[in-house]
């Protein structure tokens, strides 16, 4: 979504890509951005504010939705994505090995819906053992997500990822990509905490890069988007 107010359009997943700016040590462009969230599953060509090529994306659940979905199979509440990540803490890695989708084939796409599924299944079988669930649910998802970023510098021949979006907050997601970019001497980029979710900050900050480069709207309608490609955006 987006929500213009009389200075400028500012945009929502803009806002959580710049969002590791906030921070002293800051990601120099061109870079790669995986977006993760409730809403989005992207991975971005950054070379520039507003210099935005999707490289994939989610053809069904985001990643984050896929969390919550599982989440709720194993009880856990809706929205659940935290929970599940705590509960996956106590689970034996060894117990169930979920599949990685889209993995075994070329391309930076990604697919969750199956794993949801995957995770449904199991527990039906296997009902007392929620915490062994989360954790092979867990393990899935954040190797799937590590390897189409792993593909994606590669295919860039970028040195730097930023990672952002609520999911960026999983901690076991941040090990695993933080585990790749030393093996391809790539430095990875997070925002803190506080700057994951849907925060003001982020917005403020994409909206005072975009006015000191002179970008500026007129008028005082306040027009809201819910559907505004990252590529449709103006370069500054």
């Amino acid at each position: 979504w987006s929500l213009n107010i009389p200075a400028l359009a500012v945009h929502h997943m803009e806002g959580h890509l710049l969002a590791p700016l906030l921070e002293d040590d800051q990601p120099q462009f061109p870079f790669v951005a995986l977006l993760v969230s409730g809403g989005h599953t992207l991975l971005v060509d950054v070379k520039g504010i507003g210099d935005y090529q999707i490289l994939g994306e989610s053809l069904d659940d985001a990643v984050g939705e896929a969390f919550d979905k599982t989440a709720k199979i194993l009880g856990l509440g809706y929205p659940g994505g935290p929970a599940l990540a705590a509960l996956a803490e106590q689970g034996d890695e060894a117990q169930f090995k979920f599949p990685r989708p889209m993995t075994d084939r070329p391309g930076l796409d990604f697919s969750f819906s199956g794993l949801k599924t995957f995770a449904r299944n199991t527990f039906t079988k296997h009902p007392e053992q929620k915490a062994d669930i989360a954790k092979a649910f867990e393990v899935a998802a954040t190797q799937t997500l590590m390897i189409k970023c792993r593909r994606a510098l590669e295919q860039t021949q970028y040195s730097t990822l930023v990672v952002a979006g609520g999911v960026s907050a999983n901690q076991s997601l941040r090990q695993v990509l933080d585990k790749m970019g030393k093996k391809l001497e790539a430095k990875v980029f997070y925002p803190r905490q506080e700057f994951c979710t849907d925060n003001g900050a982020m917005i403020a900050l994409a909206g005072h890069l975009r006015l000191t480069k002179g970008q500026a709207s007129i008028g005082g309608d306040i027009v809201v988007k819910p559907r505004w490609s990252l590529e449709e955006l103006e370069v500054v």
